[in-house]
């Protein structure tokens, strides 16, 4: 999650390292705050990898700021992890939040498209949370506690379920159009 939202902050835009650390964890920062200690080696083996490059330019207060840029390279890793995400990209819901948050950077609506179909038929598969000798234990046979979680749960999935429905009608329609003219 963290390579992916630093190459797609910095398709946005060049940002120096505070910056982007506040964007990151503006977007991931309710699960878990990106330190320092992660942010500067993903950092490191991005520029090492020439996925992005580093220059000085000055700061406000006199002490020049270190302004990450994306190259060629980064941008076609970016698209890349886009247009084709791992399975926790899709089964995570923060991985999935994450991968949301930069998918309008891939140009072709198709693998947009493609992407949030993955996500509805994993929305759509069964769940549960709690299993006996290898049964999968429903929301009536738990204690009004574990029964919370499936409520959450299920309200949270119907309402991406619609969600996903919706976007993804509105683009195929967009794609059959566009194939017309």
């Amino acid at each position: 999650m963290l390579t992916l939202c630093i190459l797609g902050f910095l398709a946005e835009e060049p940002l120096h390292a505070y910056e982007l650390r506040t964007r990151i964890s503006g977007l991931t920062g309710h699960v878990r705050p990106v330190s320092d200690g992660a942010l500067y080696p993903a950092l490191n083996r991005l520029r090492a990898a020439g996925r992005l490059t580093r220059h000085e330019e000055p700061g406000s207060a006199g002490a020049p700021r270190q302004v990450l840029t994306l190259t060629d390279d980064g941008r076609a890793e970016l698209l890349g992890r886009l247009a084709d995400p791992g399975t926790v990209e899709i089964t995570d819901n923060n991985a999935f939040a994450t991968l949301l948050a930069f998918l309008h950077l891939l140009p072709e609506p198709e693998d947009q498209l493609r992407v949030l179909r993955r996500r509805l038929e994993y929305i759509e598969e069964p769940a549960s949370f709690f299993y006996d000798n290898g049964r999968a234990v429903r929301a009536d046979e738990v204690d009004r506690f574990r029964r919370g979680i499936f409520v959450r749960a299920a309200a949270a999935r119907r309402a991406e379920r619609q969600w996903l429905r919706e976007v993804t009608a509105d683009l195929t329609l967009e794609i059959a159009a566009a194939r017309q003219h």
